[in-house]
């Protein structure tokens, strides 16, 4: 009974979910499972009520009537029933969509350091997953399997109603023995008793094997995460096309396809095993059922209780009660297997937000007087024991050209991440102008920065969209942007200029850039912010040396009054910024210019330029 109780729970909370996307969509499908449902019961009764009036001889008009009113009755009801199931196909297409933005928002919303969690992506990972599995597992599930419900539901009803009086006709007149016990209230018992023990049947040997086929179902995701990958993600991705035809890589996909492709098989008999197992078991018993409900019915028949017209409206509505049966408790346990796929999904939604946004307003200032500050701030990611900041202290000047550089791994990228919030510390505090970061409004804080990650990416959209990060945008400020990064010239050539799409995913007059290209384009986005702090990891390292060169000669025009916080492993890089801060192994072991660190010739960073001397010279 606790286990049903959580089921329910589990089950409400997704038609939650599904009636805050779509409130119309459950509300259709039950609307299509009562007409699905109650088609068939009209055609019975209309037909036995023909049977009946030919039996009796009836007025030939009377029958006529009756035919031509049974003719009305299915053609609106199939009617309507189409009209439905071409709004359900076309909201179910809407629904799927929506939903995925549903779980978008979340990802959207969610702190960076779940983000950034790769057991949180590979929560997110399995929904898609589940959502492949069979004819659709999770929420998707719920929305098909609950019409079948509500149709095995509906079929039972009005089998019930329909057969009742077939149960509480007796016969009084004196037959032999076998006929006085079927025509008797006692067989209506014993069928009854033989119905109810036949349900409980099923219901077993549905819910094992409904269990049984959820597991085999499990054996099977992580086969079509693989043959997904092959046929959809890397194939189709046209930028994997060189490297599939440089290393002849089509002979290792078709292997691999070829492998999953026989687990698949392997796992689809194990499921049709399983399957036609239960289903003749079931079968056995629903066939017994058929024998005595034709005997109950036949006798009575036979006696005269009941006429040719009820004769066949009875046996077809018990056996209708049947079919009613099954599938009710077919889906109702697939619903209930089915739980455990929901549940994925919401322990995915129900990740917390941990952290604290403030509220006090970090006041928009036209002289961009911000001051930063690290106060003995160290960090570890969460789930881990290794420090990989420890102990930094490090203020931002207003105006400051400040270089940061250090070996892989020496913490750089990850005290950006710190500085902007993506992280709080583990340890000490981060201050704006004074005051610890966690306080301020965590978007307005977020504003401050313009940020040109190593690793930051692009639309397949527009150029003027890509910079201004809007759909809206101010043209001239674009094109004013893009020029000061190098890419005037690049943007005459495109016809459509800033309306030109790049890449080709969507459009087919869509431009490649190169690499270089797309770290202009990225650098203009931070422009276009106009944020106070512009930050820049390892901005040119996809420029040749020309574009570097033109970059670096016009870097204070192109930061202007901002400060600035520059990443580079390229030494010769940093020689115009006012400050360089040298990190090693999770720490700041130098601060200063570049003549006066490469002076300390026992310091990290005259031992780093040395080792690049070659290259510069």
């Amino acid at each position: 009974m606790k286990k049903l109780k959580k089921d329910f729970k589990i089950l409400s909370r997704g038609y939650k979910i599904i009636f805050s996307i779509d409130k119309l969509l459950i509300p259709l499908n039950i609307i299509s499972a009562v007409l699905e449902s109650l088609y068939p019961f009209i055609n019975i009764l209309m037909s036995a009520e023909i049977l009946n009036a030919l039996s009796r001889g009836d007025n030939v008009r009377h029958i006529y009537f009756l035919v031509i009113i049974t003719v009305i009755l299915s053609f609106t009801i199939q009617q309507v029933k189409q009209v439905i199931s071409h709004v359900i196909a076309v909201k179910n297409k809407i629904f799927e969509n929506k939903f995925k933005m549903y779980l978008n928002n979340k990802t959207l919303g969610m702190d960076y350091s779940s983000v950034e969690n790769p057991e949180i992506h590979i929560k997110r990972q399995r929904i898609d997953e589940i959502r492949n599995v069979g004819s659709g597992g999770g929420i998707w599930k719920l929305v098909y399997q609950s019409r079948d419900a509500v149709s095995g539901i509906i079929t039972m009803i009005t089998s019930i109603v329909v057969t009742f009086k077939a149960f509480t006709i007796y016969s009084t007149t004196p037959q032999n023995s076998f006929i006085n016990v079927i025509t008797s209230s006692l067989s209506s018992i014993i069928l009854l008793i033989f119905i109810v023990i036949n349900t409980l049947i099923t219901i077993y040997f549905n819910a094992v094997s409904t269990v049984k086929t959820h597991e085999i179902w499990s054996e099977a995701i992580p086969q079509n995460r693989i043959l997904v990958y092959i046929l959809g993600s890397y194939i189709n991705s046209y930028h994997a096309g060189k490297d599939i035809r440089l290393y002849n890589q089509k002979q290792m996909i078709m292997t691999n396809y070829k492998k999953t492709l026989k687990n698949f098989e392997l796992i689809f008999s194990k499921m049709e095993r399983n399957q036609s197992k239960y289903l003749n078991i079931n079968t056995v018993f629903s066939l017994i059922i058929e024998c005595l409900v034709y005997i109950f019915i036949g006798v009575r028949a036979i006696c005269g209780l009941i006429g040719l017209g009820d004769l066949f409206k009875y046996i077809n509505a018990i056996n209708k009660f049947s079919w009613g049966l099954t599938g009710f408790l077919n889906s109702f346990n697939t619903l209930r297997t089915n739980n455990a796929y929901l549940e994925v999904l919401y322990d995915y939604i129900d990740i917390p937000y941990e952290k604290y946004h403030g509220t006090l307003t970090t006041e928009k200032r036209a002289d961009n007087d911000y001051e930063i500050e690290f106060h003995n701030v160290s960090f570890k990611y969460p789930n881990s024991d290794i420090y990989v900041l420890k102990n930094i202290n490090l203020k931002f000047e207003i105006g400051q050209r400040m270089a940061v550089v250090g070996m892989n791994g020496s913490g750089k990228t990850t005290m950006i991440k710190l500085l902007c919030r993506l992280y709080d510390p583990t340890e000490g505090e981060i201050t704006l102008n004074g005051i610890d970061i966690k306080k301020y409004d965590y978007d307005e804080y977020l504003g401050v920065f313009s940020v040109v990650f190593q690793d930051f990416k692009l639309f397949s959209f527009s150029i003027g969209q890509n910079v201004a990060s809007s759909i809206e945008y101010d043209k001239m400020q674009v094109v004013k942007c893009l020029e000061k990064v190098g890419f005037k010239d690049r943007l005459k050539e495109m016809q459509k200029g800033l309306d030109t799409p790049i890449y080709k995913d969507f459009e087919e007059d869509g431009v490649e850039i190169s690499g270089g290209e797309a770290q202009k384009i990225a650098l203009a986005r931070a422009l276009y912010k106009n944020a106070p702090f512009i930050v820049l990891d390892e901005p040119t390292a996809a420029l040749d040396p020309i574009a570097e060169f033109e970059i670096y000669s016009k870097f204070n025009e192109i930061i202007g009054d901002k400060s600035a916080i520059y990443i580079s492993h390229r030494l010769s890089s940093c020689r115009f910024c006012d400050d360089i801060a040298v990190f090693h192994e999770g720490e700041l072991i130098q601060r200063g210019n570049h003549d006066t660190l490469l002076a300390d010739m026992e310091g990290k960073y005259y031992e780093l330029w040395n080792a690049q001397a070659q290259y510069y010279s």
